[in-house]
C-alpha cells in the first residue's frame, strides 16, 4: 500500500485536531487529565461499537489509532471479539489480548519518564 503526500496530510491534520482538542480542554476547562483521558478512550469505545471506526480510520490513518481515541477502539474491538468466542470472561480477556502491547509500553515509557521527571497534580480553582 502506498500512502500519497494528502494521506500524510490527512493523518497530520486528524490527529492534530484531536490532539489541539484535548489541549483545549485541559487549557479551557477545569477538568482533570485523567477525565479527559477517559473522555477520549469512551468516545474510542463508542465509535467502534457503533461500527463507525473503521471508516474514521480508513480516511485517518494513524491519525485516528495512535491517539487514545485509538486506544479505546481497539479495547473494544477486542472485547466484542472475546464475548463472540469466550462469553462474559471473553470480553476481559479479549480487550486485554488486543490492547496488551501499548499498555506495556505506556507503562514502561511511564516508568522512564516518573524517573526523569517531577510530576505535578493541576489545581482545581
Amino acid at each position: 500500500m502506498e500512502l500519497s503526500i494528502m494521506d500524510y496530510v490527512i493523518t497530520f491534520l486528524v490527529g492534530g485536531t484531536i490532539c489541539a482538542l484535548a489541549q483545549i480542554l485541559v487549557v479551557r476547562t477545569n477538568i482533570t487529565t485523567s477525565r479527559i483521558l477517559v473522555l477520549f478512550l469512551s468516545i474510542g469505545i463508542i465509535l467502534q461499537t457503533l461500527g463507525v471506526f473503521p471508516y474514521f480510520k480508513d480516511f485517518a490513518k494513524a491519525g485516528a489509532t495512535v491517539p487514545i481515541i485509538g486506544f479505546g477502539a481497539s479495547l473494544a474491538k477486542g472485547a466484542i471479539e472475546g464475548a463472540k468466542t469466550a462469553g462474559i470472561l471473553g470480553v476481559f480477556q479479549g480487550g486485554l489480548e488486543a490492547t496488551a502491547g501499548g499498555i506495556a509500553v505506556a507503562i514502561f515509557f511511564a516508568f522512564i519518564v516518573a524517573l526523569i521527571f517531577n510530576s505535578k497534580t493541576k489545581h482545581l480553582k
